[in-house]
């Protein structure tokens, strides 16, 4: 394939959103993240507290979660759990994957369909643990029991799920693909409790789009693509 036809590609796949994003950097600035810096500061403020001795517990009181805590409580920690970094991981990844993905999502969805789609995702990875330890290690599906003392917090698997929701909005197709294929070789490689609650949330995800896809071709032309929309692959509205 000569430049030509990768520059055709690359325009292809990544113009209508390279654009949205483009148009709201140069017009907003910081001002088009709001909700994006919020979190990125939140993440960083419960990162640095939970290295205090008296910051540990209260952090872990208020967004640890664990397969074999009660389900009200797994319920109410799980929306701060997305901005508590894993403890055994560098806490500058969590940060980036914050201020890019959830950035590229607010811009795109707008802050509250973004938080929708990072808490669906989350909770998805949340209820499959659960089920993955009920169903026990000798299925493909399952885990062991101790996966249940596992504490599972940080964003990565909102940050998977709105990734694959936002190429999915803007139709970069092969940018989707690749975020999948990702998530199914981490769990080849490393069949744990993080990889499957991925699959969990990209699976979670995939329905939803697939819901709002259904919806969409139930509307009129005129109300899903705006005036050429339908060609270049960007959303109409953020509806």
């Amino acid at each position: 394939m000569n430049r030509a036809a990768l520059r055709r590609a690359a325009r292809t796949e990544w113009g209508p959103l390279a654009g949205t994003l483009r148009l709201a950097i140069v017009t907003k600035g910081p001002r088009a993240v709001p909700m994006t810096l919020a979190a990125v500061a939140l993440t960083a403020t419960f990162q640095v507290v939970q290295n205090q001795p008296w910051g540990f517990g209260p952090v872990q009181e208020l967004g640890s979660v664990q397969a074999r805590l009660p389900w009200w409580l797994a319920l109410l920690r799980t929306p701060l759990s997305l901005f508590v970094p894993a403890l055994d991981l560098p806490v500058w990844g969590a940060l980036a994957q914050v201020l890019l993905v959830f950035g590229i999502a607010e811009i795109c969805l707008g802050k509250w369909r973004t938080l929708a789609i990072a808490y669906a995702a989350t909770l998805a990875g949340t209820m499959y643990a659960r089920l993955a330890v009920h169903i026990g290690p000798d299925s493909v599906f399952g885990l062991p029991p101790e996966a249940a003392k596992v504490v599972d917090t940080g964003p990565s698997a909102a940050v998977v799920g709105l990734a694959v929701y936002v190429t999915w909005r803007y139709r970069a197709w092969f940018t989707c693909g690749v975020v999948v294929a990702a998530m199914v070789a981490e769990v080849l490689v490393k069949p744990n409790l993080a990889g499957k609650e991925h699959i969990a949330a990209v699976a979670a995800v995939l329905v939803l789009c697939a819901a709002d896809e259904f919806r969409r071709r139930r509307k009129p032309r005129g109300d899903v693509f705006r005036s050429g929309g339908q060609r270049s692959g960007a959303p109409a509205s953020r509806s």
